[in-house]
């Protein structure tokens, strides 16, 4: 057998396969949208808890508050009212949409500054868009003979605290 030479095919060091790298893109999409799945999943069934602050307002003692005063408390949204014939509370919040009120003292009447309704100091509407008055709100004295008012309950007017 003279010059009998023996063909070797080389082998390529990386051929490039097309089936190979669509199915690794199509694996790492299903991949991607399982993780995202996973994670909705987890965020739709965690609780989704709100914290608020409590709706009992400790207002103070009432030997602080003078006969014939009205006490706003800005950051629980109510008025603390000192009548002669006794303790009220007020929500300071309008009942038209929603703006925190004010006292004007010179005037003797709760006003809103959002759009002008006004009430008198025991929450009846004056004038103004507000369809309500103020609501009145359950006030009462703790075992300490602190002044508790709570936001979350509406009484019927005129029902004073008497101590």
């Amino acid at each position: 057998m003279p010059d009998e030479k023996q063909y070797v095919t080389p082998t390529p060091a990386r051929e490039f396969d097309r089936r190979a790298f669509f199915t690794k893109i199509g694996l790492g999409s299903l991949g991607i949208a399982a993780a995202g799945t996973v994670g909705f999943t987890y965020e739709f069934l965690s609780p989704n808890v709100l914290y608020e602050p409590s709706p009992i307002i400790n207002a103070g003692k009432p030997e602080s508050f003078e006969v014939d005063s009205v006490t706003m408390d800005v950051n629980s949204g109510i008025y603390l009212v000192r009548a002669a014939e006794g303790f009220y509370a007020l929500s300071a919040v309008c009942t038209h949409l929603g703006c925190l009120t004010a006292w004007s003292q010179e005037l003797g009447i709760i006003k809103c500054p959002c759009h002008g309704s006004e009430f008198t100091r025991t929450g009846v509407k004056i004038e103004g868009p507000a369809p309500k008055p103020l609501p009145w709100l359950r006030t009462w004295v703790s075992d300490d003979g602190d002044l508790m008012v709570d936001r979350s309950m509406n009484i019927p007017p005129l029902q004073f605290l008497r101590i």
